[in-house]
């Protein structure tokens, strides 16, 4: 889908497709020297880290596996409860592995601190975190991200696996969706 698909639901655009391609490869390339010669367990947070979980995992040129864990906090609100439920767990035993947590935003953290917390108390070597977007202005809680793509406004943003009550997440770019659609 494109912006002008669902132009009068937008207020501004924020990154193209091809902006957040440009930025997964950068990423990419980090990740590669941080870990050559290792056995990486990438893990995406369902479901809105599906389109940078297949793009990050197309684009690293290393050996690498990839699991999937669906947490919520957030029901079909805008903004986090901060009660983290698990709806799907991990098929893979972490015992000793390097892992890279794969999420498309951070915004109050509560619930990445919440997951990064969970998996290494599983026995995992090391638990790192990968993240497209982050609001700074957003944050309840610090939260060290390894790999971070844009920080943005404190915005209700769409697009590129992030929804709005299941929608817009095939947009094939990053928007501010506005007020009108959600009050």
């Amino acid at each position: 889908m494109e912006f002008s698909d669902v132009e009068s639901d937008l207020t501004d655009i924020l990154f193209t497709q091809d902006e957040i391609h440009a930025k997964i490869a950068e990423m990419a390339r980090q990740i590669e020297a941080d870990y050559a010669g290792e056995k990486l367990l990438l893990v995406g947070v369902l479901r809105g880290a599906v389109m940078v979980m297949a793009d990050l995992a197309r684009e690293l040129k290393l050996p690498l596996e990839m699991d999937w864990m669906a947490v919520s906090s957030y029901g079909a609100g805008t903004q986090s409860s901060g009660v983290v439920r698990i709806l799907k767990d991990l098929d893979s035993d972490l015992e000793g592995r390097k892992v890279l947590i794969v999420e498309d935003i951070i915004d109050s953290g509560l619930t990445l601190s919440w997951l990064r917390a969970n998996l290494e108390s599983r026995g995992a070597e090391s638990v790192e975190i990968c993240a497209l977007l982050r609001k700074p202005d957003a944050a309840k809680v610090e939260v060290d991200v390894k790999y971070a793509g844009f920080d943005i406004p404190n915005a209700f943003v769409v697009g590129y696996g992030l929804d709005y009550a299941e929608k817009y997440r095939n947009l094939r770019g990053i928007a501010v969706l506005a007020p009108h659609v959600y009050a």
